[in-house]
């Protein structure tokens, strides 16, 4: 399977524990947080292997905004007053008061600029999984989720049974990434978790219905 956007290892170290001897490939591409990955990874998920790169739709260079003080929301297409705004919306689901709202948000979402490796999903698989079948791919990349799947070549969408994605639905971009996942023969699944209910985001759960 794929971790792209694995952050620490979280995801990772769940599918491992819930699939044993499951072949992990974690992808992270900013420094802090893969080091964290890195370790979590040799610790937990001995047959994993872990990647600092970026996942897009060709291979290069990117410019990232890094978030210090909320390293699950920062991305290649960080947007400060969304982001405030969707964390604003988060904490108020969860009954959070005001006063205890402008105490987390304040300052959180203060970036700087990193350039990382960018790669694709096909290269990924030509390099670390040439052959079989890739049962799951986990995309959670803040706003890049397209550019993940517009990177995955024809021949690699076949060998592919589940995606899993947190999509944020700007841009019409949940609509476009459910309709590309549809051409290729997976059902899509919209959801929305209830303390997510007022932002932009959604998870998509899309899976190849069995041949039998």
């Amino acid at each position: 399977m794929l971790d792209i956007g694995a952050n620490i290892g979280l995801s990772a170290i769940a599918f491992a524990d819930t699939c044993p001897g499951v072949r992990v490939i974690a992808v992270e591409p900013a420094p802090l947080a893969f080091e964290c990955l890195r370790r979590n990874m040799g610790a937990h998920v001995p047959d994993g292997i872990a990647l600092e790169t970026g996942v897009g739709v060709a291979n290069g260079t990117a410019q990232f905004t890094w978030y210090p003080r909320a390293s699950a929301n920062y991305s290649r297409y960080a947007d400060r007053k969304r982001d405030n705004e969707s964390t604003t919306t988060f904490l108020q689901n969860c009954g959070l008061d005001q006063n205890a709202i402008a105490l987390v948000t304040n300052d959180v979402h203060d970036g700087e600029q990193i350039d990382v490796k960018v790669t694709t999903v096909s290269a990924l698989l030509a390099d670390h999984a040439s052959t079989g079948e890739i049962g799951l791919v986990k995309i959670d990349v803040e706003r890049a989720e397209l550019d993940v799947v517009r990177g995955i070549a024809e021949s690699d969408w076949a060998r592919i049974r589940t995606v899993v994605a947190e999509v944020h639905d700007c841009g019409d971009r949940l609509a476009q990434f459910c309709a590309l996942l549809r051409s290729h023969g997976l059902a899509t699944e919209v959801r929305q978790d209830a303390f997510l209910r007022g932002t932009e985001l959604y998870e998509v759960f899309a899976c190849r219905p069995p041949t039998w």
